[in-house]
C-alpha cells in the first residue's frame, strides 16, 4: 500500500515537474525538503499528531515553507496533509528523486565488496556500468560486507548481479548435497 501511495503521489509531482519544465529546480527543492525533515523529527511528529487538525498543520506548513519553497512544493505539502498521507513523505520524495534520476539517465548502484575498492577500481566498476546499462550517468553507492569474502555483490533498482564467493561457495555446497553416494 505504501509503495503505492509513494507511486501515486510522486508521480503527480513528477509530471507537474515536467509539464511546468522545472525537473531541475524541483529536483533541488525536493532534495532540500527531505534534508530539512530529517534534521528535524520534531516537525514529523507534529504533522502526524493525531490530535491536530489538518487545518492547523496547512497552516503550520506555510508559516514555515511559504516564500523558502517553490508554490509548487507548497501545494505538494498542503496536498498530503489534506490527504492524510505525511507519514509517507519520505517515501513519497525518495520516489520522486528515483523518477527524475531515471528521466534524466541516472542510474543509482550499489556496489558491496569485502574489502574497500581503491579509487581506479571504483572508476573501473563506474566504466564497467555505464557500458553494460542503458545509463547516461551513474549514482556510485560503495558499501563493505567481509562476510561476502570476496568479489562482489552489485544493486542497481531491482537487479542484483551477485559475484561473491559467499554465494559460491553456497551454491557449491547445495550442488555437493544433491549428489547421492
Amino acid at each position: 500500500m505504501a509503495k503505492l501511495i509513494s507511486k501515486t503521489y510522486g508521480d503527480a509531482l513528477f509530471e507537474l515537474a515536467v509539464e511546468k519544465n522545472k525537473v531541475d529546480v524541483l529536483l533541488e527543492e525536493i532534495e532540500q525538503l527531505k534534508q530539512v525533515l530529517s534534521e528535524n523529527e520534531e516537525f514529523g511528529r507534529l504533522m502526524n499528531h493525531p490530535r491536530i487538525i489538518k487545518e492547523e498543520k496547512i497552516q503550520v506548513v506555510k508559516d514555515v515553507f511559504e516564500g523558502r519553497v517553490s508554490e509548487e512544493i507548497l501545494g505538494f505539502l498542503t496536498i498530503v496533509i489534506t490527504k492524510d498521507r505525511y507519514r509517507d513523505i519520505d517515501a513519497i520524495i525518495d520516489y520522486f528523486i528515483a523518477e527524475v534520476k531515471r528521466y534524466k539517465g541516472i542510474g543509482i548502484a550499489t556496489v558491496t565488496t569485502a574489502v574497500p575498492l581503491r579509487e581506479e577500481q571504483r572508476k573501473k566498476i563506474e566504466q564497467k556500468l555505464l557500458e553494460t546499462t542503458h545509463y547516461t550517468k551513474m549514482e556510485m553507492h560503495y558499501d563493505v560486507d567481509g562476510s561476502l569474502i570476496g568479489g562482489m555483490v552489485v544493486r542497481i533498482g531491482d537487479r542484483v548481479v551477485d559475484s561473491s564467493v559467499r554465494t559460491k561457495l553456497s551454491e557449491l555446497q547445495k550442488e555437493l548435497l544433491k549428489v547421492q553416494l
